[in-house]
């Protein structure tokens, strides 16, 4: 059984997540989108499919964003964003197949490793959705820290 204690270090780290999906993703976005023909040659993937890959990245981070500022959210959004990254992590794996002949080994290991990235934060996010409607808005900056 779950403390008092325990259940509101709980929400204070799962609280978190959504930075992290946030952070994540507008980091994965903006380097795919900032150098996507370099990436396009290392990975061997069609440009268009590295700069779609990076604007999905940085249109979900923006969502994240936008719930993990929140101190309450909408049940419906929490329940979105990890039934989305989870989705996401699927396509990532019908695309490192579908490109399976072609990609490099880092554009495959791209796709692998944003596969289970973000299909295993969907899944967290999903598991902790009631926790995430009402977890307290974690403040990053160093203070927060001391």
């Amino acid at each position: 059984m779950l403390s008092a204690l325990g259940f509101l270090r709980l929400m204070n780290s799962v609280s978190k997540l959504l930075w992290i999906d946030c952070v994540a993703g507008s980091s994965v976005g903006l380097l795919l989108i900032l150098f996507h023909v370099w990436l396009s040659v290392l990975y061997a993937l069609p440009v268009e499919f590295v700069l779609f890959q990076g604007s999905a990245n940085l249109v979900y981070s923006f969502f994240s964003y936008a719930l993990a500022s929140r101190r309450r959210r909408p049940y419906v959004y929490i329940a979105s964003l990890a039934i989305a990254n989870m989705i996401w992590g699927a396509l990532c794996v019908v695309w490192l197949f579908m490109y399976s002949e072609s990609a490099s080994i880092f554009g495959s290991a791209h796709l692998f490793l944003e596969a289970v990235f973000v299909g295993g934060l969907g899944v967290i996010e999903w598991r902790y959705r009631r926790v995430l409607v009402n977890a307290e808005s974690v403040d990053l900056s160093v203070e927060n820290d001391i």
